[in-house]
């Protein structure tokens, strides 16, 4: 690699990566005959796909040049740092070089905005077509749409990708006109608009898409954040909303000081929710409400929604429905289809629930098995929560030397 190419990667890969919306998951191209690369292969790990296998992705920046001045981004236009960009040309090389050689399987390209909106998409446009026509590329690509560019150039850039992306950043416009006055959520949203209702009329799958939502830098609740969360969800619109915890890298008025570390155990809980937006059929306000606005930091989600509604527990195990058996505290998605199947055969005990490999770490404060509860910790919020958060720990005795049965020695019974 050429030492200003060099130098530009340094630069441009360190610019992206505050960038966490980077998952190849729902991407499923196979190797084709003269053509190059396929996404079901595994390389170096970098990332997920959806079915847990660890892919690896070039995640760059074309260039770090930008007309806009959002207070949170170290790109932004006022900052005096270094700054780079790469030509379609030399970017497509990378890629396929770095490809060739095993490094990746893939590429993010995400980018500043410089000198125009379309200027920029047109950019990433001539990059995807190199990697696709010339090189006849056919692994992962994620893209990052430029919000405000033409939307010929946005439909171009999706019929050549395998995921696009458009990053809302903050979850209400009070919060973007504050740090991100060039930003709006219509906006931003608008290119994922125009992605879907592309793929919807050429009948065909729509694209997968996501976004980021930055935590901690503004002062919405995790109730604001979900609920916006949920929209989008419910309007089929994203696939993943990606949450990124603040961390400091510019001086603003407008941004809180971060004293102590950055909101990385609220980010972590706000997965844990998102997830049961998506696979356990909760809704938002059964997460958060008014009353609790917030997500609890000392349990997860789902065990916190439980002690919230201990009305419905405990669960008998052996009549509670799919839907039920969902909401147990510790049994996931596939631990409930275990637990399905085999009561068609038996009466489960927790001797059973135990062969089948089901946690009972925090489920047993909130199941019974055949009519008998497991757990000897009192059936109220409190102590409930107080055993899972600081389970009393197992005394460890010393043996002593008169406790050592010598037998195997001595061969006295």
């Amino acid at each position: 690699m050429r030492k200003d190419i060099y130098e530009k990667m340094q630069i441009l890969a360190d610019s992206a990566k505050y960038d966490v919306s980077c998952s190849s998951s729902g991407s499923d191209n196979n190797h084709k005959t003269g053509e190059l690369g396929a996404t079901h292969n595994s390389g170096i790990c970098h990332t997920f796909t959806a079915d847990g296998r660890c892919v690896s992705l070039l995640k760059v920046l074309l260039t770090n040049f930008c007309i806009y001045d959002c207070a949170y981004c170290i790109n932004k236009k006022s900052n005096d740092i270094k700054r780079a960009a790469f030509s379609p040309r030399e970017l497509a090389d990378i890629t396929i070089n770095f490809y060739k050689r095993n490094y990746i399987e893939g590429l993010f390209l995400s980018s500043g905005i410089i000198q125009s909106e379309d200027n920029t998409m047109n950019m990433i446009l001539r990059t995807l077509k190199i990697l696709r026509h010339e090189y006849r590329f056919n692994g992962y690509i994620h893209v990052k749409l430029i919000p405000g560019s033409d939307e010929r150039l946005i439909e171009q850039v999706v019929a050549l990708a395998n995921r696009v992306s458009s990053n809302i950043e903050l979850p209400s416009d009070n919060s973007l006109k504050l740090l991100a006055p060039n930003k709006t959520k219509q906006k931003v949203l608008q290119p994922l608009k125009h992605a879907r209702e592309k793929s919807l009329e050429k009948d065909t799958k729509p694209i997968g898409m996501s976004t980021q939502l930055i935590v901690g830098a503004t002062p919405e609740s995790d109730k604001d954040i979900l609920k916006l969360s949920s929209i989008l969800y419910d309007k089929a619109l994203l696939k993943r909303v990606y949450y990124s915890a603040y961390i400091p890298v510019n001086d603003d008025k407008n941004l809180p000081a971060i004293i102590n570390k950055p909101p990385l155990l609220r980010e972590h809980r706000l997965y844990q929710a998102d997830w049961l937006l998506r696979f356990y059929d909760f809704s938002y306000d059964e997460i958060v409400s008014d009353e609790f606005p917030n997500l609890d930091e000392e349990v997860d989600p789902k065990t916190s929604w439980a002690l919230l509604n201990l009305q419905y527990f405990p669960m008998e195990i052996n009549k509670a429905n799919k839907d039920e058996l969902l909401r147990i505290p510790g049994i996931g998605v596939r631990g409930v289809f275990k637990i399905l199947k085999a009561r068609r055969f038996k009466s489960l005990d927790f001797d059973d629930l135990k062969k089948l490999k089901i946690s009972l770490k925090r489920a047993k404060y909130f199941i019974t098995c055949k009519g008998k509860y497991h757990s000897k910790t009192p059936f109220y919020k409190e102590d409930i929560k107080q055993a899972i958060i600081a389970p009393p720990k197992k005394k460890i005795i010393q043996p002593s030397l008169f406790d050592i049965n010598y037998s195997h020695i001595t061969g006295e019974l």
